[in-house]
Formats: C-alpha cells, sequence, structure tokens
C-alpha cells in the first residue's frame, strides 16, 4: 500500500481546520475568556500549531509537562492555514527544493512561518514511519493567526485527561478523527508535501 510521506491530516470542515496548541493555564484562561489570543500571549514569539492531536499529545505529555498543561482546539480558517503555508519556509534545508544552502536561508529569511516535518505519533508515543506537520507563525504573521485566522477556541483540556486515563488503563479511547487534507499544488510543493512512500 502506498501511504504518503509527508500529508497534512486534520478534523477540518468547509471553512475550518483544527489545529491543536498547550498552554500554562494563564495563557489558556485569558485566551478563552476573551474568545482571542491576548496577553500573557506573546505576539512576538513564532507560536507552533499542530493539526495532529497525537503529535500535541506526544509534545505536551498528554497535558501533564511544565507550561503545556491546558490544551486547546484551535478552529482556524482554512484560507488562513493556507495563506500561513503559501508563505512557509521549511525549517530544514532540502536539496530537492533549494538550489543551495543559501538559497533556503534566503527564503528562510524572508518567511515569516516555518514548517517542520518530525514522525507522526500513536497515542501511546510511538513514532510511526510517516510524518506529521507542525507550523510555526511568526512575525506579521502572528498579527494575522491572532486578529484573523482564529474562528473559534475550545479548551479540550478535560477531555485530554479523560482519555489519558483510558489509555493509562489499557483502554482506546476514541480521539479526534482526522482525515488527509487536500492542498492547493503550489502551497504543497512549497513545503514539500505528499511525498509518497512504500510500505
Amino acid at each position: 500500500m502506498n501511504v504518503p510521506k509527508r500529508q497534512v491530516r486534520a478534523a477540518y470542515d468547509a471553512d475550518t481546520i483544527t489545529v491543536y496548541q498547550a498552554y500554562p493555564p494563564a495563557i489558556a484562561d485569558a485566551a478563552l475568556r476573551a474568545g482571542r489570543f491576548v496577553p500573557p500571549f506573546k505576539r512576538e514569539r513564532m507560536t507552533w500549531v499542530k493539526p495532529s492531536f497525537c503529535w500535541m499529545m506526544y509534545r505536551s505529555g498528554w497535558a501533564t509537562k511544565p507550561g503545556q498543561e491546558r490544551v486547546l482546539a484551535v478552529r482556524m480558517s482554512r484560507a488562513g492555514f493556507e495563506r500561513a503555508l503559501g508563505m512557509a519556509a521549511l525549517s530544514h534545508f532540502d536539496p530537492t527544493l533549494h538550489a543551495d544552502a543559501a538559497a533556503w536561508a534566503a527564503q528562510k529569511s524572508d518567511s515569516p512561518v516555518r514548517v517542520q516535518w518530525d514522525p507522526e505519533r500513536t497515542p501511546s508515543g510511538s513514532a510511526l514511519q510517516y510524518r506529521s506537520l507542525q507550523v510555526g507563525i511568526g512575525g506579521a504573521a502572528v498579527d494575522a493567526y491572532v486578529d484573523e485566522w482564529v474562528v473559534r477556541l475550545e479548551d479540550i483540556t478535560d477531555r485530554v485527561v479523560a482519555w489519558r486515563g483510558e489509555l493509562a488503563g489499557g483502554g482506546a479511547p476514541e480521539l479526534p478523527e482526522e482525515v488527509p487534507y487536500a492542498l492547493p499544488v503550489g502551497v504543497a510543493a512549497r513545503i514539500r508535501a505528499d511525498e509518497v512512500m512504500h510500505e
């Protein structure tokens, strides 16, 4: 069976895509009260969003790591998501996309968005052969993310804790369903998506 090695998988509808972020309570509570990211969230820092729930759980230790105790499901406009990817630069040099390291460095310098592909994770944290997309939004793009692209914030920490308990007890909780997300051809090429591997 052919499996895409770098494929965006997410929960989404006609207008929005769900990405995940984990924060300390102070940032999460302020954002939820306001319905948008407000201080102590810092716009001057790059903020990373992840369409993969399991990768967010791996990164946050299922909401147990310091500073990542609260998990937010962020409904982001698909137009904004694709716009971010359309201006992104890969975090690492890829000779199939750039003539040389200098060309990659120039693109990275000009772009406020970073993309990296890390091994996708199982609920228990084991690495899979295919990759998961991480998107770092920085610079002027953070303003667009906060002011335009974020449609809704939802605190899913209680569900995360319940699911973590099910897993610890040997259960198989019903986690958010993620399906392939088709990107515009130019955007897919820019972020090196949809490489096919054989399994």
